[in-house]
């Protein structure tokens, strides 16, 4: 029997020992249960080879093209169907996926998995319209020379793997090919689906076929599935204890696709960027006496005294500066790296596109004025009151419950703070910690809840396009987000001008978050995946009836990165804007990323589906906010620093004014700032050989185009 597909077989080899005689084979043979799936032979060696029939190759649509013909075909993306789907329906929307594209198909290949009346149905995709997507979305690849050029399909031949998919595109690339291409079918005319009811079940002409078909609850669910032997080999390099600091970046962008690839290069590299300032604020801390601005709390008739160890301005000073120009440094060093990265992938060049509507974009069937195609319209004028009349004000509620908590803050730490000074025991002085703590909890639930609205009324404000959805949705939470983290820290470090409480609060801040990251990211994940799903999933191993495309059903769907972002954005707002103040805020970090690495790596492994992922050449709208607060971070710093107990000292004994000292520090900051931008014009976003590598991808592209035309 031949191999068939990579997920389709299963061996299962029974050794019989060579003093048995043929008979005693023959009856081992005959004896062993089979299942109704399975098919037995029994080799000259004496081997029963037992051999699990998934998806059989004879069931899989044909190509008319004869370079796409292969004896293996590759299952790449799971449709789930509702339970009741009619069989009449399978086959119409089976028909509708083969068709060529001349025939308003999506030119893939179809297998109705083991049941034509089943709910699923597993699609993959022929040579010719991989490489056709492959020239539509930008994608560079290797030439002939080894070196990187866009792909062009009139020129394949001279592209190196080029009739090899599984090498000449990536796992990712392949499965979100056929993503787009099913998103891509629309209907030639205005029919009815068969096997649907009449009311939601008629196709108007030039309307979006699956989105029409999830809104008639045909399809539930599309997701690209999982190749358990790549997945094993990719978990085994990246769990790896010898390799405790780097990554298997290529195999995860390989496995995973570009966005997570950018995202765990990115946790990395900042990761590694966290070491020089750990270095320094272990040294400020234990070895440069009051460098790190301890403070000694002491009671003095009643009152609570501070007394700085050593010179705490120098301390200060170091640290504030060094932050200012590492966030720079970090950034510009990241964007070289980036770059690097998205030409190594072949991501630098994308392409593009016209945005079509996305999956949950609601309004009255219509023409496009644009494309001429009948889609779903809502007027922008109704959006924009939408976003000003509810949105909006919604915000500034919760940015109101986030300055009630505040306020709720700074009761709670007068009050503890009196009975600590009433009774000075050390159990009042533990109690000092209490409200930071309970503020802590507080905002966290606080966030928790404003996310799930902010989405809310994101899809309410029905988007269009997936950017604007995207956009609107971070805006929501990178403005809630920095409010909520930040508001009271600001306020301590401004307004009441309390360097010690400061100190405090970040300090518990940051172990709170972390030990709650912690264990809600990796512990919760961990017990559910090893206590709760594990019986199931032996269930589901013993039972040979089972079908693994299906039980990759059972598995949630993929969260997505964007908490994953917050936590690194909150995390370098914290050492980028406050570590002069707490200066082993890079050390807490630094521990926390360690772990945060593998923990992550687990976590979308094990236990969630595998995502689609779009080709991508950088971090996106990510990448802006790390710069904003890289800019936040000068003026932060300037001012902590001239709210140092010793600079204010030292400005009185020299008899200079308030004022002075107001205009002397904006001075200093906008000169920072200058500097800042000087480093960042300095530092190329692109090495050198980078350059030369697209503008030559650039020259021969357009000496290409010339070609084509002539």
């Amino acid at each position: 029997m031949t191999h068939g597909m990579t997920h389709g077989m299963t061996y299962i080899n029974v050794w019989i020992t060579e003093c048995l005689t043929d008979t005693v084979k023959l009856l081992v043979f005959l004896t062993l249960p089979l299942h109704r799936d399975m098919m037995m032979s029994l080799d000259d060696k004496g081997s029963v080879q037992i051999q699990t029939k998934v998806l059989p190759q004879d069931s899989w649509t044909q190509v008319s093209c004869p370079c796409c013909v292969s004896k293996q075909v590759e299952s790449l993306v799971l449709i789930q169907l509702s339970d009741n789907v009619q069989p009449v329906t399978k086959r119409w929307l089976i028909s509708l996926i083969e068709a060529s594209k001349r025939h308003g198909g999506a030119a893939l290949l179809a297998h109705p998995g083991e049941d034509e009346c089943g709910d699923v149905i597993v699609v993959s995709a022929p040579r010719c319209t991989l490489l056709r997507a492959t020239e539509d979305l930008g994608l560079c690849k290797k030439y002939r020379n080894k070196e990187m050029a866009s792909f062009s399909y009139h020129d394949r031949d001279n592209f190196t793997n080029v009739d090899d998919m599984q090498e000449f595109l990536t796992l990712a690339e392949r499965q979100y090919i056929v993503k787009n291409e099913l998103d891509s079918l629309q209907a030639q005319k205005k029919q009815r689906i068969p096997g649907v009811p009449e009311a939601p079940g008629v196709l108007e002409a030039w309307e979006n076929i699956c989105q029409k078909l999830v809104r008639a609850g045909v399809i539930k669910d599309i997701f690209p599935l999982h190749d358990q032997q790549r997945l094993n080999d990719v978990c085994r390099r990246w769990y790896s204890k010898k390799q405790i600091w780097r990554q298997p970046l290529d195999a995860i962008q390989s496995y995973f696709g570009g966005t997570m690839a950018f995202y765990f290069s990115f946790l990395q590299f900042y990761t590694w960027a966290l070491v020089p300032p750990a270095f320094l604020g272990l040294v400020l801390t234990f070895l440069l006496p009051g460098g790190g601005g301890v403070v000694k709390e002491q009671a003095v008739e009643g009152v609570m005294e501070e007394e700085d160890y050593g010179p705490s301005v120098s301390g200060h000073m170091v640290q504030a500066v060094f932050s200012m120009l590492w966030s720079t440094l970090f950034i510009e060093f990241w964007k070289r790296r980036s770059s690097s990265l998205s030409h190594r992938w072949g991501t630098r060049h994308l392409t593009e596109r016209f945005a079509e509507p996305r999956p949950g974009f609601q309004g009255t069937l219509g023409l496009n004025p644009v494309t001429g195609r009948l889609e779903p319209l809502f007027p922008e004028w109704q959006r924009q009151l939408r976003v000003g009349l509810v949105s909006l004000p919604l915000v500034g509620l919760f940015l109101g419950l986030v300055v009630l908590g505040m306020t709720g803050f700074y009761h709670g730490e007068a009050l503890v703070q009196g009975f600590h000074q009433d009774s000075g025991s050390l159990f009042s002085g533990a109690l000092l910690y209490l409200p930071s703590m309970a503020h802590t909890v507080y905002t966290n639930i606080l966030k928790n809840v404003y996310h799930a609205v902010a989405m809310q009324l994101t899809k309410w404000e029905n988007h269009r396009e997936e950017s604007s959805f995207q956009n609107h949705h971070i805006t929501k939470v990178l403005l809630f987000t920095f409010f909520n983290n930040f508001a009271v820290l600001f306020h301590i470090a401004f307004y009441k001008q309390d360097l010690p409480l400061l100190r405090k609060r970040l300090a518990s801040m940051l172990i709170g978050n972390q030990l709650m990251n912690q264990c809600t990211e990796v512990v919760v994940p961990f017990m559910v995946d090893r206590f709760l799903s594990a019986p199931h999933k032996k269930e589901q191993e013993d039972d040979l009836e089972m079908d693994k495309l299906r039980a990759q059903r059972s598995l949630p769907p993929f969260p997505g990165l964007f908490a994953e972002y917050i936590e690194l954005l909150l995390q370098f707002g914290y050492l980028s804007l406050f570590s002069c103040v707490y200066p082993l805020t890079a050390v807490l970090l630094l521990l926390n990323n360690i772990t945060e690495i593998r923990g992550d790596a687990y976590k979308f492994c094990k236990l969630f589906r595998k995502p689609f992922s779009a080709p991508v050449s950088n971090m996106g709208v990510w990448q802006t906010a790390f710069e904003v607060l890289g800019f936040v971070s000068v003026m932060s710093n300037c001012w902590l620093l001239l709210l140092s107990p010793r600079v204010q000292e030292f400005c009185l004994e020299g008899g200079i004014s308030g004022k002075n000292i107001i205009l002397f520090a904006i001075l200093v900051e906008h000169v920072l700032i200058l500097v800042k931008m000087i480093l960042a014009f300095m530092i190329p976003d692109e090495p050198d050989w980078v350059r030369i590598k697209r503008e030559q991808i650039e020259f021969n592209s357009m000496q290409a185009l010339g070609q084509q035309k002539l």
